[in-house]
């Protein structure tokens, strides 16, 4: 199932899922995880049915090496996994950005007025140590305007489905004690529920950002409908790394 924010452009944006695509077995079916065993022309055949909902192949898409930083990068040419960063910007028309995710919240931005448009891959780690940030000012810097900026957070692990033990909490309070809200109490003293969303939602907002909107979407329990790093974790489905199936959110001006 594909997902469509409320507040961006139904035509100019899309948080894929897992299905209508061409892979088969555990990447089943709508894989584009550049790194993982699947077969290559079967990740090329995705990349082109995603892009065509644009009118595009994928020649017109860019997607680069992700990580966990907070490094964005300003682009305005396609290229796939050759650039290292974790957000993309541009204002280039016809340029598909695309981010992919597991897990991990996907954000789109878009100024329509400015035309300006970005992508983050916002883990836990990346939106901590400023993913969003970097990836907004890197759109102001290229004319956009915070006031015109919308924001739309994408199918992610939620706070019901996050749990996480104390050393991650210990890490967020080290950079500020008001992150504590974003924990809850979990299955005992040394666990607890952490919201990904909802401190996503807050990095766009501390940005400037006024129209946001958020999916709600879980990637763990939706397993007919959203590949989820941590599902296959515990399925002991994934035996080497980085091989595991990752869906796609894409913009574009």
């Amino acid at each position: 199932m594909s997902y469509v924010a409320p507040n961006l452009a139904k035509t100019k944006h899309c948080f894929w899922g897992s299905s209508g695509g061409v892979s088969t077995g555990k990447y089943q079916s709508l894989n584009v995880n550049l790194k993982s065993q699947d077969k290559k022309e079967n990740l090329a055949q995705n990349l082109d049915i995603i892009a065509q909902k644009f009118g595009l192949s994928r020649d017109n898409m860019i997607m680069c090496r992700q990580g966990v930083s907070n490094h964005a990068e300003f682009v305005t040419e396609p290229s796939l996994a050759k650039i290292t960063a974790d957000g993309l910007v541009t204002n280039t028309p016809n340029l598909i950005l695309g981010i992919r995710t597991a897990d991990c919240a996907p954000v789109l931005f878009c100024d329509e007025q400015n035309q300006v448009i970005g992508v983050a891959h916002a883990g836990w780690r990346g939106a901590l140590r400023g993913i969003v940030e970097n990836t907004v000012d890197l759109m102001l810097i290229h004319g956009a305007k915070a006031e015109n900026i919308k924001a739309a957070i994408g199918p992610c692990l939620q706070h019901s489905s996050f749990e996480c033990m104390d050393d991650m909490r210990q890490e967020f309070l080290s950079v500020s004690k008001a992150y504590d809200k974003y924990f809850t109490s979990g299955k005992d003293a040394n666990h607890y529920q952490f919201d990904l969303e909802a401190f996503v939602w807050q990095k766009c907002a501390d940005c400037g950002i006024k129209d946001i909107s958020a999916s709600h979407i879980d990637t763990y329990k939706n397993e007919q409908e959203y590949f989820s790093y941590r599902r296959y974790s515990k399925q002991e489905k994934i035996t080497e790394y980085g091989d595991y199936p990752t869906q796609l959110s894409t913009i574009i001006l």
